[in-house]
């Protein structure tokens, strides 16, 4: 969770939805920029590496302006920079799921054509949305909450406003812990960091052999392989045949569906390549995963099948 708050320890919302969150999550990772950065001078490395460690990433804010405070926007402004959020190499931000969390000071009925700010909570914040795009992130439904100001004697009372602060938490935390536990959240999340793997045809496949039963089925269009000896194999010849930077473009993966103990998933894929003899390959395929969870709830599979749809 990165905190946008210019001042939480007087915040009367955002204060009580980042506690509630510490409590509910026992491995979340709070950044305070009001604290680590009161001058305004972010540690660009020390932010992207907290990013690199995270899976979700909660943005919390109040709405300042129709829009982040200041400080969160230099935060995205320095972070979010060329070869790391995007940009031809900038694909470290890629797979991960952000959700937009904050506290909104006008009522509900202000945001509409008809009312004072005209405009729906939901268009003024397209930059956001449009920026997690960019990053490749995955986005999720904002959550947000209005009339989260208190002005003594003038607007609201202070319970009302920590009342709906507690409710803004319990609803952030069930769409956190809905997302964790996804079956197809959890495959996606491994189809994009399998795929750019894949893309460069490194040497090194531990990456994939943790994800790979001991009695792996391999099945492609060049072959049956078994275990994680047939998975090297197969690897080695694919290195042999096509150059690094290829690319998997996922059209489509269908929703997991589980069957005697084991889930199922499907994608459709398309590989753009080039080959040491000089081929360029543009095919098609469906792709069939059979996998299980590991006691650290990581995905294992136990089936790989491949078939071409056309090529």
């Amino acid at each position: 969770m990165v905190s946008g708050h210019p001042d939480l320890n007087n915040s009367n919302a955002n204060l009580v939805i980042v506690e509630q969150l510490c409590k509910a999550l026992n491995d979340i990772a709070v950044r305070r920029l009001d604290t680590l950065y009161p001058e305004y001078v972010i540690d660009i490395e020390a932010e992207q590496e907290a990013l690199l460690k995270a899976d979700i990433i909660v943005l919390q804010f109040p709405f300042y302006w129709y829009s982040v405070p200041a400080l969160m926007k230099k935060w995205i402004d320095d972070v979010f920079s060329y070869n790391f959020a995007y940009g031809a190499k900038g694909d470290k931000l890629k797979g991960k799921h952000l959700f937009l969390s904050f506290t909104v000071g006008g009522p509900e009925a202000s945001y509409n054509p008809l009312g004072y700010n005209h405009f729906r909570v939901e268009e003024l914040i397209k930059p956001l949305e449009q920026t997690v795009y960019l990053t490749g992130m995955n986005y999720h439904p904002p959550i947000y909450s209005n009339g989260m100001v208190y002005i003594p004697n003038v607007y609201n009372t202070l319970e009302d406003v920590q009342s709906k602060a507690l409710k803004h938490a319990e609803r952030l935390i069930l769409s956190i812990k809905a997302v964790s536990n996804s079956m197809d959240i959890k495959l996606k999340s491994l189809v994009t960091q399998w795929f750019q793997r894949f893309d460069k045809l490194e040497p090194e496949d531990e990456f994939f052999i943790s994800h790979l039963s001991h009695n792996i089925h391999w099945e492609m269009p060049d072959g049956v392989f078994h275990g994680h000896a047939g998975f090297r194999e197969w690897y080695k010849v694919a290195r042999d045949t096509f150059k690094p930077n290829c690319q998997h473009i996922v059209e489509q993966i269908d929703g997991v569906k589980e069957s005697n103990g084991q889930f199922v998933g499907q994608l459709r894929v398309r590989l753009i390549a080039e080959t040491y003899s000089g081929e360029s390959v543009n095919m098609l395929v469906n792709e069939y995963w059979t996998f299980e969870l590991d006691n650290d709830d990581q995905i294992v599979i136990s089936k790989y099948l491949v078939e071409v749809v056309n090529g």
